[in-house]
């Protein structure tokens, strides 16, 4: 089915880097109006000038709820919001021995940036009857990985976020969904220690990270018109690991 993506206005969270870089450039791509957020500007700037006018670049720290609404009140219609913004803190740690400051910052990023940017969206979208709403959560977040508690308590937390939203949003034309990837091969996870990166794909039955590519093709599907009947969903992402 082909789909004419040159009507639809995208927003990107964490779109400076990794996997929300890879989400804008396949969108500009297709034709559509992309809004980046990031945290850092220059990077966005940078990601404009070769992306071209299509691409707005809005400085954003998707954890400040002032932020959130002075951003997004200037927006015009929103037809798709993708977070995929992120942030592991401190890794290869055990529970106990985690810095509650480190933890509750990554709760702000990755639970209350993904509920602030999708509760400021979900009216509009509800009341034109139609919208995609696609958070990016982790296989983490389903199964835990050790020495990742931040990182993985706050990814759950999304997961069960969707599905509360999806639920709500069921027969408004709106669908909610989460995607859940393995390791995916980003500077993200290249900053991380190897033992932590070995951990994790030596559970991945494929035996390698996923690709940006592989990514961006699901998260094109996942928020398409085509995809119209499935909400509240955690697609999976994972090389085998995860069978649910």
């Amino acid at each position: 089915m082909h789909q004419d993506w040159t009507t639809q206005n995208i927003v990107v969270t964490g779109a400076a880097s990794g996997l929300g870089r890879a989400i804008c450039v396949r969108f500009i791509q297709l034709g559509a109006r992309v809004n980046g957020l990031d945290v850092s500007e220059s990077p966005l700037l940078e990601m404009q000038s070769s992306l071209g006018q299509n691409f707005s670049p809005l400085a954003c720290n998707i954890a400040d709820r002032d932020q959130v609404s002075a951003n997004f009140a200037q927006l015009a219609t929103v037809d798709v919001l993708v977070n995929s913004a992120g942030i592991t803190g401190q890794t290869n740690l055990k529970s106990q021995e985690t810095d509650p400051a480190d933890v509750e910052r990554v709760f702000q990023v990755n639970f209350f940036g993904s509920y602030l940017t999708s509760k400021a969206v979900l009216p509009g979208m509800i009341a034109r009857r139609y919208g995609r709403v696609l958070h990016i959560a982790s296989v983490a977040g389903k199964e835990g990985n050790a020495g990742m508690l931040a990182y993985s308590a706050s990814k759950a937390a999304v997961i069960g976020m969707t599905k509360v939203q999806g639920k709500e949003v069921a027969g408004t034309g709106v669908t909610v969904n989460a995607l859940a990837p393995a390791v995916i091969q980003t500077p993200m996870v290249e900053a991380m220690p190897p033992e932590q990166v070995k951990y994790m794909t030596t559970k991945i039955p494929m035996g390698r990270c996923g690709s940006l590519d592989e990514l961006v093709a699901m998260v094109e599907f996942i928020v398409s018109p085509a995809c119209s009947f499935t909400t509240g969903f955690t697609f999976d992402l994972t090389g085998g690991r995860a069978t649910y």
